[in-house]
């Protein structure tokens, strides 16, 4: 009895110790995502990480998968999104200026700057779309994405 007892013990915590290191691989992926070119320093620099097809662009910011903010220095800034699943991913980064988390717009084009991962401009024949701007995240990834004023 007493062997069975420990057969099952020991069966119990081997199930414990693969799932937890299963879920781990599952999850230890992290993308580091940075911008330069910021015409100041004012502000902070909003990046919203998206995982969906369809869910960029996002003017309003509600589609976003994760969100962080980044503190900008020369002219630069950068996040890490860390412990995320591996798969697609496309980002999107606003040059907040004003700090109200939205986009400021002037008669219709944004006076801040926004910029989409995979692009370099953006127009009315190139909009942002989340097949275009996606890319892949395995292990550590390091994206730059470009600043864009219009």
């Amino acid at each position: 009895m007493k062997k069975i007892i420990i057969a099952i013990v020991l069966m119990a915590v081997s199930t414990v110790f693969i799932s937890s290191h299963t879920e781990k691989e599952k999850t230890s992926h992290s993308l580091k995502v940075g911008v330069s070119g910021l015409r100041n320093s004012i502000g902070n620099v909003q990046f919203s990480l998206y995982n969906k097809d369809g869910t960029i662009p996002d003017e309003k910011f509600k589609k976003y998968y994760l969100q962080k903010t980044g503190k900008i220095v020369n002219g630069k800034a950068q996040v890490q999104f860390s412990n995320i699943p591996e798969g697609k991913y496309a980002v999107n980064i606003l040059h907040d200026e004003n700090k109200d988390g939205k986009i400021k717009k002037g008669w219709i084009l944004p006076v801040e700057g926004i910029g989409f991962s995979n692009y370099s401009s953006i127009g009315i024949t190139n909009r942002p779309n989340f097949k275009d701007a996606s890319f892949y995240v395995k292990g550590t990834t390091y994206k730059k994405v470009k600043i864009i004023y219009m």
